[in-house]
């Protein structure tokens, strides 16, 4: 059942369903990571090299970003307007931080020997 708000309250906190569904972008996001992860740490072929580590270490980065991002969308204090603007925006710097990686981990695969 929704949980009701006095009009004082509704002003001062966020959309029903804004949340959740920050939620549930952040938890596809960071499944959709960690299997890339698995795939660029463990199972791509090939020999370690610099960039290889620079593409790794990007991912690791935008994990780390959004988890962030979940615990501060897990608060309580995140039905405040500005906390949940902050929230967003880690989970927006942890979706550019994985491109980035994403784009990095493309070309090193792209460039190297496959077996």
């Amino acid at each position: 059942m929704a949980e009701r708000r006095s009009p004082e309250t509704a002003q001062h906190s966020i959309p029903d369903g804004y949340r959740a569904g920050i939620i549930t972008a952040i938890t596809v996001l960071l499944g959709f990571s960690l299997a890339l992860f698995r795939f660029w740490g463990f199972e791509a072929p090939g020999e370690w090299t610099s960039r290889s580590i620079v593409a790794a270490g990007t991912i690791v980065i935008a994990v780390l970003l959004q988890i962030v991002a979940l615990v501060r969308s897990l608060r309580l204090e995140d039905n405040d307007p500005n906390e949940y603007r902050k929230t967003v925006n880690w989970f927006a710097s942890s979706a550019v931080a994985l491109l980035i990686g994403l784009l990095v981990a493309t070309v090193v695969f792209a460039s190297g020997p496959h077996a």
